[in-house]
């Protein structure tokens, strides 16, 4: 804190807007950080569920016989056993399984072990929109662990002050996250930049790390102004191209980088749709949602005119919309929902995420629908939604999957 400031808080009148405001936030960051403490103490730590047999054979596409057998001869990983004597695997076995089956059955290699061939580029999905409660940041959580569920390597990036995603994964973002510990100690403009590989952190599920969120990440805004009037930083360092670049630097450790990107056209916005090979915008199927991405559309088209202007032209293997918070039966949304897919066509995804209390109640627990236990929800509210997730999921694991030609 700089000494003038630190006289201004001095005479700052507790009555005045100002003094209230910092008051205020003080009290509620304290408040925040006490309950934070106090349900998540530092020794406690999410952990991922193991996964019952029939969950690894259709995850690795093996009949439940063979995965059965496979047990029986010593084959491969070997499962824990429940109190009901259920073979029950862990998310790691589930990745060595198919690594030994990879190895096995050579013909079916890919099938087993999708991880992207030496020739294949590393796949970055940005998630997008202007509009608050479009399921932006369930979108991208659910997309991440359903790849890292598939064997991907993957790499999800908190891009969004408020730091959901971040906070699903596991991290608390007041309590863990500190200073220069963001995607903008990578983007920075000064000597504190950091390289990406040292901010990247590793999470309780398999296969998925995290480049966490917290608030510092708006100082990114605040400073690129001054950095574009400098002319300095040109090429690789150009202000659009600062994420792309830092994300070459972990290209043999991923196969797909997920990003959350905030929930409007910032520069951390334009970094995140710039570094994209696809580009995923989740909109609910409401007048209000879809009056919102018009202007996300147009403001975005605006940006990528001035963008190609400059010499930094943007074009993605794949753009596709997702309907979420879809409820089938309700006429305005069916409605608007058939408008959608007469205008984009194809580029409207198949499956819709249907509105359900299935991800709501999971959310309560600081979980998501593949972190869930089964019986923690109804039977069929619980696969009503992880049917929609899996076929919106699938989807877009087809869209990549076809960018690496197969």
């Amino acid at each position: 804190m700089t000494e003038e400031a630190a006289i201004s808080d001095k005479e700052l009148d507790p009555n005045s807007t100002r003094g209230k405001i910092a008051r205020f936030s003080s009290l509620l960051s304290q408040q925040i950080k006490n309950n934070w403490q106090q349900n998540y103490p530092p020794e406690s730590r999410k952990h991922l569920r193991s996964f019952s047999s029939s969950e690894v054979s259709e995850l690795v596409g093996i009949a439940p016989a063979t995965l059965r057998q496979m047990s029986l001869d010593n084959e491969g990983p070997q499962p824990a056993r429940s109190d009901g004597n259920r073979r029950m695997y862990k998310l790691e076995q589930i990745n060595e399984l198919r690594s030994f089956l990879a190895e096995k059955r050579p013909a079916q290699s890919l099938q087993f072990n999708p991880r992207r061939r030496e020739k294949d580029g590393m796949q970055i999905v940005a998630i997008a929109n202007f509009k608050g409660g479009c399921a932006k940041t369930t979108t991208a959580l659910h997309l991440a662990q359903f790849l890292a569920l598939q064997g991907l390597r993957v790499l999800a990036i908190d891009l969004d002050t408020q730091a959901s995603l971040t906070e699903m994964l596991g991290v608390q973002p007041v309590l863990e996250v500190g200073d220069n510990e963001t995607v903008f100690g990578v983007l920075r403009y000064d000597e504190e930049r950091r390289p990406l590989p040292e901010i990247i952190r590793p999470t309780y599920f398999a296969g998925l790390d995290l480049v966490p969120g917290q608030s510092e990440l708006q100082y990114f805004d605040y400073e690129t102004p001054a950095a574009i009037i400098s002319n300095k930083y040109v090429g690789d360092e150009y202000f659009i191209r600062r994420l792309a670049t830092a994300l070459r630097s972990v290209e043999d450790r991923y196969d797909v980088v997920v990003i959350d990107a905030p929930p409007q056209l910032s520069y951390l916005t334009l970094n995140a749709v710039y570094a994209a090979t696809g580009l995923i915008i989740p909109v609910q199927s409401a007048m209000i949602d879809v009056a919102s991405m018009n202007q996300f559309l147009y403001m975005m088209d605006e940006m990528l005119e001035q963008m190609a202007h400059f010499g930094a032209p943007v074009d993605h293997e794949f753009m596709r919309f997702l309907l979420t918070r879809h409820i089938p039966h309700d006429v305005p949304q069916v409605n608007i929902a058939a408008m959608l897919r007469s205008l984009f066509g194809e580029s409207v995804l198949t499956a819709a995420v249907v509105e359900t209390t299935a991800i709501t109640n999971a959310g309560l627990e600081n979980k998501t629908l593949y972190e869930l236990e089964k019986g923690s929800v109804g039977r069929d509210t619980y696969n009503r939604a992880i049917e929609s997730v899996n076929a919106a999921n699938t989807e877009i694991f087809h869209e990549i999957l076809k960018v690496w030609g197969r």
